[in-house]
């Protein structure tokens, strides 16, 4: 049974191609799917019609997917895993992954544009093929990161600080006594006596508090008497 492709058909022709094909594989496939339409002597008069309606509806898919194309050439996809002591990951990214997150940033593609031989099981960068049409194919950039890949590094710079403070020679602390001594000796006689009393005027003298002592009264003795008895 003839019928015209009304949809590009993997394997089996594109818009407007006239086909041969099973009368169940049209019947029950082809036709309800609207991926054909059953070549009457009707649709095949408009037959050029109907091809021009479908390469200008084409070209126009073109257009659209090559903006598609130029939008995720332009991305680097973030995966944050989970590892265990080796760094190997538990779990992967996968097709629907890659699908999740460019439908999160508003682009809709099959899952069968994206080609992966196998799943991604290791942390660092990759890139996947995506095919969005025969003629455009496009690669998606991303890198997968250790979960709390973050903390770690705020962890490192802090050791780091701390052991650039700790490498920090701290100078030793010259009394002033001694710096003085050192500038008095490099001066002139005449301008050494003038520092010296300087320093001695700057000297602070302890201050010593005044106690007052009241005046106590003490009791005048009186000569004593010799005694008539001791005479």
């Amino acid at each position: 049974m003839k019928v015209i492709l009304t949809e590009n058909i993997e394997k089996v022709g594109v818009k407007g191609d006239v086909i041969n094909v099973k009368r169940g594989f049209a019947r029950n496939y082809l036709v309800p799917r609207n991926f054909a339409i059953y070549a009457t002597p009707q649709n095949m008069k408009n037959l050029t019609g109907i091809k021009q309606k479908y390469a200008d509806e084409e070209n126009k898919r073109l257009e659209q997917l090559k903006l598609i194309g130029e939008k995720i050439t332009g991305l680097k996809l973030t995966y944050v895993r989970k590892v265990d002591e080796h760094e190997n990951l538990y779990g992967s990214v996968s097709e629907m992954d890659i699908l999740h997150e460019l439908k999160e940033k508003n682009i809709d593609i099959p899952k069968a544009a994206i080609l992966m031989d196998k799943h991604i099981k290791q942390l660092g960068d990759f890139e996947v093929a995506i095919r969005l049409h025969k003629d455009i194919n496009v690669t998606v950039r991303g890198t997968v990161e250790k979960e709390g890949a973050e903390k770690d590094i705020v962890e490192k710079e802090v050791l780091k600080k701390e052991k650039v403070k700790a490498e920090v020679v701290e100078e030793p602390i010259v009394e002033e006594a001694a710096v003085v001594e050192e500038i008095v000796a490099e001066l002139p006689v005449e301008e050494e006596v003038a520092v010296e009393e300087i320093i001695e005027e700057t000297v602070v003298e302890p201050v010593v508090e005044e106690v007052l002592v009241e005046e106590i009264e003490v009791p005048v003795l009186e000569e004593a008497v010799p005694n008539e008895e001791t005479k």
